[in-house]
């Protein structure tokens, strides 16, 4: 799941990042709303976390101008205001959901990812196929009951891979979704996590390569 976090504190904001980070999200981060706007204007973004008190471009147009674009990116509007009138005043902008500050981070995080279950085709909370089981809430990967220790980016492949539903996703597309814009597009980072994915899954072989194409669960 790819995510927009749009922060004008630093320390916040990054904060925020490295946690969803953490969470095996991949994560970009605009510290003001100007900024915002041009990511959102070349990347695909499921969910965009946005502070409303933003220099340059507020947050309020960030969001009006991301609903309007119909780009499909999910919004999760942070501010210090608690009045109820600000909360009406930020959905009817149309953010998806509302978090003031000070926040748990479990609760973001929860948040988060409810609000990227929405910003697709509806999958179940736990992805199953072919004798892999994928918890995206707990992080847990088991195959044939046995549990595999997976790297942050090697879970989120696979949970890209299990979500296509057998479908071919390309390299471009993971690239996309599991790495940050500052990853150089012609990295061999993707060949590189499906060879890890492959050794930890064990045999038979479950991911196949779809040549000039791109990969998927058989």
């Amino acid at each position: 799941m790819r995510v927009l976090v749009v922060e004008d504190e630093e320390l916040m904001a990054e904060a925020v990042a490295e946690g969803l980070r953490q969470e095996a999200f991949a994560v970009d981060v605009a510290h003001d709303g100007a900024a915002a706007l041009e990511k959102l204007a070349v990347n695909d973004y499921d969910v965009m976390v946005l502070d409303r008190d933003l220099p340059l471009v507020h947050g309020d147009e960030v969001c009006r101008q991301a609903v309007a674009s119909g780009s499909g990116v999910r919004v999760l509007m942070l501010t210090v205001s608690v009045t109820v009138a600000d909360r009406v005043a930020g959905l009817s902008l149309g953010a998806d959901d509302y978090l003031p500050k000070p926040f748990a981070f479990a609760e973001l995080v929860a948040r988060v990812r409810a609000l990227g279950r929405r910003a697709r085709p509806a999958v179940p909370p736990v992805l199953e196929r072919a004798g892999l089981r994928l918890d995206p809430h707990h992080r847990e990967t088991y195959r044939d009951g046995r549990y595999v220790n997976l790297s942050r980016k090697e879970f989120a492949v696979l949970e890209e891979l299990l979500r296509a539903e057998g479908a071919v996703v390309s390299a471009e597309t993971l690239l996309e979704k599991v790495w940050d814009e500052n990853m150089d597009p012609f990295t061999t980072i993707v060949r590189v996590t499906i060879s890890g994915l492959r050794r930890k899954l064990g045999d038979p072989q479950l991911i196949e390569t779809v040549t000039a194409v791109g990969y998927r669960v058989k």
